[in-house]
């Protein structure tokens, strides 16, 4: 089993900056990609970004390119999303996930919710106009 964990979310006016957390715990040496998704209210889960764990190659949402940076830690098990010129439209519940047991190759299942086994809590973050 894996554990994640989210933090980082809280209210931030348009331009700002948050870093979000997730913090993975229990069998983390078996993910292979971690993803960032989120949510707003009345409307699908959407990408953000997402990491390879081991080699570091990242992928973004095109809404996201350029204002956000998805970075891991490996030493401390943990990836982060930094989140710059934020923008209304983020505003949503953001959620981390893993990917275990064997990679994901293609960049279009990266970007698919479906191929992760592994979802944190969620953690809010709100950008005021």
């Amino acid at each position: 089993q894996v554990q994640l964990v989210e933090s980082g979310g809280g209210l931030v006016q348009a331009g700002g900056s948050l870093r979000l957390s997730c913090a993975t715990s229990g069998r983390t040496f078996s993910i292979y990609n971690m993803g960032w998704f989120r949510q707003a209210p009345g409307k699908e889960r959407e990408f953000v970004a997402a990491i390879n764990w081991s080699g570091g190659g990242t992928a973004y949402a095109d809404s996201v390119k350029g204002r956000f940076t998805i970075s891991r830690d490996n030493a401390k098990n943990t990836v982060y999303l930094r989140m710059n010129s934020l923008k209304p439209e983020d505003t949503a519940v953001y959620y981390c996930a893993a990917r275990r047991g064997r990679p994901l190759k293609l960049i279009g299942q990266w970007k698919n919710a479906d191929e992760y086994d592994a979802w944190g809590q969620g953690t809010q973050v709100t950008v005021s106009s």
